[in-house]
């Protein structure tokens, strides 16, 4: 798991015991990575979605939400089978984890501009909200979140790695924790951190009051301001969700001090479907099912892929 904070939390489970909570921890994780890989294919099967902003925004937030899901899935079976890795690899995978995870709510502000736009400004919505300054914005937040990952990197190279008698990490937890090899490292995370969620929730928060104030003029489209209005509370839940991921640390400690290790574990692997891997499958299932453009297609998609998955099981039980 990308953000685990404990060590040695699995001791004295029997191997049957960890097969069986390993197994009801990833079906889920498989089940909500492949429907947002059908989503990502579903946006990219249509010139309507290529070519309209909003879906634009809506593939980058479920591609950076899937590539979080199956990085945060990787650690979480390496811990789960006692696998221990050098810190340059855990320290890639850990920095990829927090690049995509960082690149969701600033995509969530960007949708809720767009929203903004759409209400506030429907006369403009077409020249200032373009493919050309859609795909001017991701790629900023990109590069922008990437910097603050080569920055992580530089902080790492005060520590003195040539003390270091091997780069193997001596406990099978590959976290971000383990990162924060200097005090600096460690303070500008809490700091950067911060930054980042004040400045989303203040972002999607004031084009929610922008929709809210704009849906009391009599010039405005009522039904238009409604779901845009419906749209931004999305973006907050969203945002809340993405909030709370941070907060796990927190609690894993809390619990671990509190209760037995065997207890300490089930709760450990709750808060992960709950906090990593449910929020992550929100978008395509929510954005998905509402949009009545996306949604017939969407469904198209899930049928095909169940029915191949049927026929599948079958030719393999009956050769």
């Amino acid at each position: 798991m990308s953000d685990i904070s404990q060590t040695n939390i699995s001791v004295g489970l029997h191997d049957l015991e960890r097969g069986l909570l390993s197994s009801l921890t990833t079906l889920p994780c498989c089940v909500f990575f492949c429907i947002n890989v059908i989503m990502l294919f579903t946006l990219r099967s249509k010139s309507v979605f290529r070519e309209t902003c909003r879906y634009i925004l809506l593939y980058n937030l479920v591609l950076a939400d899937t590539l979080q899901m199956a990085v945060s899935q990787i650690l979480y079976m390496m811990f789960f089978c006692r696998i221990t890795l050098p810190y340059p690899v855990c320290g890639i995978l850990v920095m990829f984890a927090n690049l995509t995870n960082e690149i969701s709510p600033l995509t969530l502000v960007l949708m809720s501009l767009e929203r903004y736009v759409a209400v506030c400004y429907p006369l403009r919505h077409a020249t200032i909200i373009t493919i050309r300054n859609t795909e001017v914005s991701i790629i900023t937040i990109w590069i922008f979140c990437s910097l603050n990952i080569l920055i992580r990197v530089l902080l790492l190279l005060e520590f003195p790695f040539e003390e270091l008698q091997r780069l193997q990490l001596k406990r099978y937890v590959c976290n971000t924790f383990l990162m924060f090899l200097t005090p600096v490292s460690h303070e500008y995370d809490k700091a950067y951190t911060c930054f980042l969620f004040v400045s989303a929730f203040v972002g999607v928060t004031c084009s929610y009051v922008g929709v809210m104030l704009a849906a009391r003029s009599a010039s405005t489209d009522k039904a238009s301001a409604g779901k845009a209005r419906n749209t931004l509370l999305l973006h907050l839940v969203q945002l809340g969700f993405s909030l709370s991921s941070t907060v796990n640390n927190a609690l894993l400690l809390l619990t671990s001090k509190t209760v037995s290790n065997r207890v300490s574990l089930l709760i450990q692997n709750a808060l992960y479907v709950l906090l990593f891997i449910l929020p992550r499958c929100l978008s395509a299932l929510i954005y998905g099912l509402r949009d009545q453009t996306i949604r017939p297609i969407l469904v198209y998609n899930l049928c095909c892929q169940l029915k191949l998955l049927a026929v599948t099981a079958g030719a393999k039980i009956y050769p």
